[in-house]
């Protein structure tokens, strides 16, 4: 029976991923699922995470609905295991806290903090696509006196992880392109099953006129919309589950835009959203320049250090030598008014993500759209 329930979750979970929805309704229906296989105390917590940095950008936890402050310092300012950047690193994505102490605990400030919260296991697994891009975690806990989180357990969280990462991308891209309150956000182009388009937000006309053969104007939809639309209709049509296409496509003026889209379910009129939007996950690049002066080197190594890279790590990458890579970090620190790779962490943070993080808490709460990504223009402490 066990070896009908774990694949028939898989496959519960990559459809629901390839549902247009927003967020929190799409990390609910998750929970549903996971909850079927993997026991747990209270809810599983949901992070996204900006793929460009590795900094957390929302929580979704259901019954918490504001995410502990000294947690949140902790996890950027203390020294413990099991921090989710770390957890991400991992080569199978997947830890538990009494693994990563050995089997004893109790002298992580994590773990206390989660027995006073009533928690005593945690396991925390990374959500990362199959074509490497990490975009969340998730942590489950179990309380004192618990069977302790097995392979099977882990097992299972890896198979969804590539399926949640996809429907966290795809959720939150969907809600910003649907959100009145984000005039920059993603287009989003509803096409019925004559080709005909059904509706469109108010930033679609701008991204379908970077494309090289649109022109929504007259009606003319871009090759690359419709090629995805017909994949999107095409699974309606056969009865597939429903899945995200996805195209890469370079715009007029030489950059690269990703469109991705799935059917709209409910409705009698086969219909496919189609979702338009730059296809790098790089607005941490501007934000560094914009906020600090640094130069184009110091920006790559920042990203580095961000992603928990060492200082050899970072010379490998960057193909210069360690010295290097500290010169450019004394510079770093110069500019932005701190002494150590935690402390750099930790301002970038809490200056540019931690006002993002708090915002969508409250966008939830308001049943909002939740956003990625730092804030560009939050006032440097």
């Amino acid at each position: 029976m066990e070896s009908e329930v774990l694949p028939r979750a898989v496959d519960k979970v990559a459809r629901l991923a390839g549902q247009p929805t927003d967020l929190a309704t799409f990390w609910r229906s998750c929970t549903e699922v996971i909850t079927t296989v993997v026991p747990h105390f209270w809810a599983p917590c949901f992070f996204t995470l900006d793929p460009a940095s590795l900094l957390v950008t929302s929580h979704f936890h259901e019954g918490l609905d504001e995410f502990p402050p000294e947690a949140l310092a902790h996890e950027y300012y203390g020294d413990d295991v099991q921090k989710l950047v770390d957890v991400v690193r991992t080569p199978t994505g997947v830890s538990t806290i009494h693994e990563a102490t050995g089997g004893d605990p109790s002298s992580s400030p994590r773990w206390q903090f989660n027995m006073s919260m009533g928690g005593d296991q945690e396991l925390i697994a990374r959500l990362r696509t199959r074509q490497g891009e990490t975009w969340g975690a998730v942590g489950l806990y179990r309380e004192p006196g618990a069977p302790m989180f097995g392979d099977g357990d882990k097992e299972f969280l890896r198979a969804i992880g590539p399926h949640l990462a996809l429907g966290a991308r795809q959720a939150m891209t969907f809600g910003e392109a649907t959100d009145p309150e984000v005039p920059d956000g993603p287009g989003l182009v509803v096409i019925d099953s004559a080709w005909q388009i059904r509706s469109t937000t108010a930033g679609a006309d701008h991204w379908i006129s970077r494309l090289p053969d649109g022109d929504l104007e007259h009606g003319r939809l871009p090759t690359a919309v419709l090629s995805v639309a017909a994949q999107g209709l095409r699974d309606r049509k056969l009865g597939q589950p429903s899945t995200v296409a996805f195209a890469r496509v370079l715009a007029k003026d030489g950059t690269w835009l990703l469109l991705h889209g799935a059917p709209l379910e409910g409705d009698d009129q086969p219909r496919v959203a189609v979702i338009i939007e730059p296809a790098h996950p790089a607005r941490i690049y501007p934000l560094l320049m914009s906020a600090y002066e640094l130069t184009e080197r110091e920006r790559d190594v920042v990203k580095l250090v961000l992603t928990g890279s060492s200082t050899t790590e970072i010379a490998q990458t960057l193909v210069v030598s360690p010295l290097t890579v500290q010169n450019h970090l004394k510079s770093v620190f110069e500019k932005t008014g701190v002494r150590s790779r935690r402390d750099l962490v930790g301002k970038i943070f809490f200056t540019h993500y931690e006002p993002r993080f708090r915002e969508n808490e409250q966008r939830v709460l308001r049943g909002r759209p939740i956003r990625g990504g730092p804030v560009p223009h939050a006032t440097q402490n």
